[in-house]
């Protein structure tokens, strides 16, 4: 396998290839700004270099194996190969100027929330930092963004808190200005109550957001919806997200997928308000977006809307998601690397 220089810094590509400073940022710029992997079409750098380039380093590590894309709303869906023969997907979802990202931290996961996808096949590896910049390089290829950057969400295959230094040096080279150019507040991390990542993400100096997959707000049901909780129960969840707000003053995102007479009734959200007694967050509600062999259906609207109303009586903003990309299981939870049929 030939090394690759994504997941680099400028000053990193430098040093590794004994060059200018102002070398290390032109190879920088060619891969993050403009996305080009092709050493040959860097065209200001000396031939000797794009030589030396070709020879000993790779473009790229991820090869597409597949690019989906729902007819009706835009979304993409891609499966990625990794050089040791996994794969992960990452998804690009549009709502009308906005494009959102949805990228993966690991291979498979092993938390095995009972509702989702990506857990069924478990857990294999960490990315590396190359390969989780590089799923936002691929699918931004051909976009046109113009001076518009997209947003990135950690909400793909994987808890990103359990691979914490590579996603934390990824999000810096997304904000890097000579590359991507990312604001942090772009930038959303989602755990499922990773309670050590969620203490250590306080003190990191940029403004990156936070989301929490609860999905449940008693022990019983949520220790058998996202069985972490065996581990990390809410009470211990709660002062984790109350030392984070008090560390470094954020609001945070509660994620809460809806499961058909599961977790859906306006007891589930009275128990939600009670858990969020002093917390500062909204909250997205995300209808479960069917998984084949999974007992679970999606909560009827009616009950999302129930649910929501009694939240926003009670002064807490609320959203409904409005799944997109269900039809190439490309939807929040249906991540599972696999090909279209």
């Amino acid at each position: 396998m030939s090394t690759t220089l994504t997941g680099l810094t400028s000053a990193e590509i430098a040093e590794l290839l004994a060059v200018k400073p102002f070398q290390g940022r032109q190879i920088f710029k060619w891969l993050y700004q403009k996305k080009v992997f092709d050493f040959e079409a860097m065209t200001d750098l000396s031939k000797p270099l794009r030589s030396t380039l070709k020879t000993a380093y790779a473009g790229h590590t991820l090869e597409l194996v597949e690019m989906q894309v729902c007819a009706r709303t835009g979304t993409k869906k891609a499966l990625l190969r990794l050089h040791d023969g996994e794969s992960v997907e990452s998804v690009l979802i549009r709502d009308h100027d906005r494009v959102t990202l949805c990228v993966s931290s690991q291979v498979g996961c092993a938390l095995k929330c009972d509702f989702c996808a990506t857990g069924l096949a478990g857990f294999t590896r960490n990315l590396d930092c190359a390969e989780i910049i590089e799923q936002v390089l691929f699918l931004l290829a051909g976009e046109p963004m113009g001076d518009r950057t997209p947003n990135i969400v950690f909400m793909g295959m994987g808890e990103p808190f359990r691979n914490y230094d590579t996603v934390m040096k990824t999000i810096h080279l997304m904000m890097d200005k000579e590359g991507l150019g990312i604001g942090a507040r772009k930038i959303t991390v989602s755990t499922a109550g990773d309670i050590p990542g969620i203490q250590k993400f306080a003190h990191e100096e940029h403004q990156v957001r936070l989301s929490v997959s609860l999905h449940a707000a008693n022990n019983t049901l949520r220790s058998r919806l996202v069985p972490l909780n065996r581990k990390y129960p809410l009470e211990d969840l709660r002062d984790a997200i109350l030392y984070y707000q008090e560390t470094c003053g954020r609001q945070i995102t509660f994620e809460w997928t809806v499961l058909q007479d599961v977790n859906d009734s306006v007891q589930d959200a009275k128990e939600l308000l009670q858990f969020m007694q002093h917390i500062q967050a909204s909250v997205n509600l995300i209808p479960w977006n069917p998984v084949q062999g999974l007992p679970y259906a999606p909560a009827r609207m009616d009950r999302c809307q129930a649910f929501s109303d009694t939240l926003a009586r009670a002064g807490v903003a609320c959203t409904i998601r409005r799944e997109k990309g269900q039809d190439i299981d490309a939807a929040c939870g249906q991540l599972r690397r696999t090909h279209a049929v």
